[in-house]
């Protein structure tokens, strides 16, 4: 009997135990990463050949306690290695180490090979090889707590590499980690019940394959050339050989009954390429139907009634940003939703969000590494959903009462949106006081309405509770009046604690929707961030900044989205230049930029601090457009207060005006005042607030204020006394 070690991912241990139990294993304990096992030669070569989970095979030969290089050498020494390895063979070391003074796994492997190489040497004079790629013995160091393992690597490769794959994704999946996705989704019952398996993000196939060797019983090991045991000088070629011819023996038998129930899509042709030529490869890709789809538009193939739906979306980390992830998982979820009822799921999400993002609920979940990546495997059972209508609870007086306003306000306002082809608008602001909420609707370029609705600070006699059940109201009935799914409307909450209310953390969907103003086209996101990337109350500033912007040069400070440069740049401006201290939100603008044309070297996109810009920045602008934050504590730039620093902020942007200029300057500080005395004898400044608020916000008419400033004309002065402009 032999000792064994069998190793695997985190998280497949007891997967792996109970394979191995199949396959005659005994004395089998699992331990973390892997699972120890006794047996014979057989044994071992059947896990080599069978196991779809373990990562490699160990002998283990001798323990030893390491604790410096010379006990480590002596230790290895110690091992009769002529019974394992010829003297014009070839090997090779891989050596790990944890908590232990040898810190140094290169080091530890030199020394590993130096003792192995020494003791060959010093019988005859030769010496064996080193072949770092497929040697004839491969030794593997296990040292920890100054205790050394030395085994033989039965697998001498990583038995996740089955053989057949050629060509591979950007972010391929190891076989093993896809064989447990399979067996906890239960794919070999599905397959015995007659279902098929589909892949709606197939990548270069892995998941597929796996699941048509698991179900044409294939060894997983069959296609492999190469073995860590083929050049041992134990090795038993006629056990090998009987063990191969057996497992030969069941693949044919087993596809010739395998079914051709196995589906793949992807929305990279590539890959759909890679995934056939990987089929080709792996000798099933007659039973396979792979082609070019979108996970969106993922659906049964015609007279599949039931199945496995099994699939592993990008997790953010390779190849997508992670912003764009939860959109992608949230389609994932809707597609599985809504056409695959009757059908088992399985998603192996990045993260437990990101498996959030479904919008399913899980009957198990299982944590998985994909490498040193925690992943989270979901299974599903997706029922079908009972469609039938409930009664709708009668609404309280004051949710009636609300009612009734919104539908005042919606009869007032819609006509002229409509008109005016405004399709974002204010419906709703804190009309009453009960409902503290403001109320924006954006009109996607798809003719969808969403509801953006944000809580407004509750005064703080009412309780949370009663302040949490009005908001369920607002939504219920705003959905009802605007006409609009629940799915369709944000809501942003404050939540109290110390110091106040704030609004709480927000959903990461990253979900963006195209929207129109001015006849140009923005993206918004209304979940992820407290401003949606549109102020909708800047309508009219926009618009002045597009009839001014001809023939200037425009730059536009504290930039956020640049929907003030896309409008310049649609007014006819020389170039913009957008500034902001957020990578987030330039990628943002140079999205909005690109939605309406505006590429290339005259729209740049500065990640700087305004006032540092401004400070190095030569250029002199036609436009300046300046809307800052009240305040601002950012760990990169100085602390900014509009009240305490516009002045300053204003005069360095005076300093790149040209002279027939204009600085627009607006701010949503509601208690703010404009300096006049600091600023008059500098600039001409006329108040444009009143005018630059839309008719949809006339009730909140303090919510922004905007002026115009210009450097005085030559021709004339200003009265230091009352800073009145004197002609000359």
């Amino acid at each position: 009997m032999n000792a064994y070690f069998a190793t695997c991912p985190k998280g497949l241990e007891y997967l792996l135990r109970d394979e191995l139990v199949a396959m005659g294993a005994q004395d089998v304990r699992e331990a973390l990463a892997g699972v120890y096992f006794s047996g014979t030669l057989e044994t071992g070569y059947r896990a080599c050949l069978w196991s779809r989970l373990a990562s490699r095979i160990l002998m283990p030969l001798a323990e030893f306690d390491a604790a410096d290089d010379d006990a480590l050498y002596t230790g290895v020494q110690a091992i009769d290695w002529s019974l394992h390895l010829a003297a014009h063979a070839t090997l090779a070391v891989d050596a790990h180490t944890a908590q232990s003074k040898l810190t140094h796994s290169q080091f530890i492997a030199q020394r590993v090979k130096d003792a192995v190489v020494d003791q060959f040497r010093q019988k005859d004079g030769t010496r064996p090889g080193v072949d770092t790629d497929e040697p004839d013995v491969r030794i593997n160091l296990h040292l920890r707590r100054d205790r050394a393992i030395v085994s033989l690597d039965l697998a001498g490769s990583p038995l996740h590499r089955r053989g057949w794959r050629e060509l591979q994704g950007e972010a391929p999946l190891k076989e093993n980690l896809a064989a447990a996705i399979l067996l906890r989704a239960r794919w070999p019952e599905t397959y015995a019940a007659g279902g098929a398996l589909l892949d709606p993000m197939c990548g270069s196939g892995t998941l597929l394959i796996e699941g048509a060797w698991m179900a044409a019983d294939v060894a997983p090991g069959l296609h492999r050339d190469y073995y860590g045991f083929l050049g041992w000088q134990q090795h038993d070629i006629a056990l090998w050989r009987g063990l191969l011819d057996e497992a030969r023996q069941r693949a044919e038998a087993g596809l010739r009954s395998l079914r051709p129930c196995f589906f793949g899509s992807d929305a990279d042709p590539r890959m759909v390429q890679t995934a056939k030529r990987n089929a080709q490869e792996a000798g099933v890709a007659g039973f396979f139907t792979l082609e070019k789809r979108d996970v969106a538009h993922a659906a049964p193939p015609p007279g599949v009634t039931t199945g496995l739906v099994v699939t592993n979306p990008p997790y953010g980390e390779r190849l997508g940003e992670r912003a764009q992830m939860p959109a992608l998982y949230r389609a994932v979820g809707d597609t599985l939703r809504t056409r695959f009822t009757g059908w088992r799921a399985a998603v192996l999400a990045g993260d437990a969000e990101l498996g959030r993002a479904l919008a399913l609920r899980a009957d198990k979940k299982y944590a998985l590494y994909n490498g040193a990546l925690e992943t989270v495997l979901l299974t599903f059972e997706l029922h079908a959903r009972d469609e039938t209508p409930r009664e709708a609870k009668p609404l309280s007086p004051g949710a009636q009462m609300l009612k009734n306003r919104l539908e005042k306000n919606l009869r007032h306002l819609r006509k002229r949106v409509q008109r005016e082809g405004i399709q974002c608008w204010r419906g709703y602001d804190q009309d009453l006081p009960e409902y503290a909420v403001a109320i924006d609707v954006y009109g996607d370029t798809r003719g969808h309405d969403h509801l953006h609705i944000q809580e407004y600070r509750a005064p703080a006699e009412i309780p949370v509770e009663t302040a949490r059940a009005r908001l369920r109201e607002v939504v219920r009935v705003a959905g009802e009046v605007f006409g609009v799914p629940r799915e369709r409307i944000a809501l942003k909450m404050r939540e109290r604690g110390k110091g106040g209310s704030k609004y709480g953390q927000f959903d990461q969907r990253g979900e963006f929707i195209d929207v129109e103003e001015g006849a140009l086209t923005f993206r918004v996101n209304l979940t992820d961030y407290l401003d949606t990337g549109l102020f909708l109350d800047h309508r009219l500033v926009r618009a002045k900044l597009r009839e001014l912007a001809k023939d200037r040069r425009f730059l536009n400070l504290f930039a956020y989205t640049a929907t003030a440069s896309v409008y310049a740049a649609a007014g006819g401006a020389r170039d913009t230049t957008s500034v902001d201290l957020s990578a987030t939100y330039l990628d943002w603008a140079s999205r909005n930029l690109a939605l309406n044309g505006f590429t290339g070297a005259k729209h740049r996109l500065m990640q700087a601090d305004a006032l540092a810009f401004l400070q190095r920045d030569q250029t002199h602008y036609g436009l300046i457009y300046v809307d800052p934050p009240t305040f601002s504590n950012s760990k990169r730039a100085d602390d900014f207060d509009v009240q305490r620093d516009h002045v300053k902020l204003l005069e360095a942007c005076g300093e790149r005006l040209a002279g027939d200029g204009v600085i627009v300057f607006s701010n949503n500080f509601r208690r703010f005042k404009l300096d006049h005395e600091a600023l008059a004898e500098r600039f001409e400044i006329e108040d444009w607030s009143a005018p630059s608020i839309p008719f949809d916000f006339a009730r909140r008419a303090d919510i922004h204020g905007c002026w115009l400033l210009r450097p005085h004309r030559p021709d004339v002065d200003v009265n230091p006394w009352d800073g009145a402009r004197i002609k000359k």
